[in-house]
């Protein structure tokens, strides 16, 4: 019984833990929509921001990338504050070592 409670908790912790990381509230469908719109113009292949992608960072990497959000703020300027969490969900969603690494096309 004990074990049995054990792995519960165990469990209950690595959901609560899983989901403080990324984007609280952020959609990654419209994330990805919103890096391919609005990212990709400058960090595409030959861009002049250097290529980036989903898979550039790990999930780590991104968080930390929007806690700081040291980025050129001009391209950033139509984006709302959900528009970023949307995109940090897709890119924190997709990243190097998630369960599901993307390009991102």
């Amino acid at each position: 019984m004990k074990r049995i409670t054990t792995i519960i908790a165990l469990s209950l912790t690595v959901a609560l833990a899983s989901s403080a990381f990324g984007a609280e509230g952020g959609n990654p469908r419209k994330g990805k929509h919103l890096f391919k719109k609005t990212c990709k113009e400058c960090h595409g292949a030959g861009g002049a921001g250097g290529e980036v992608t989903p898979m550039t960072k790990t999930m780590q990497q991104w968080d930390r990338f929007f806690e700081k959000l040291e980025h050129n703020p001009e391209p950033l300027k139509g984006l709302s504050e959900q528009d970023l969490k949307d995109i940090h969900q897709f890119l924190y969603d997709h990243a190097a070592d998630s369960p599901h690494p993307e390009t991102c096309g």
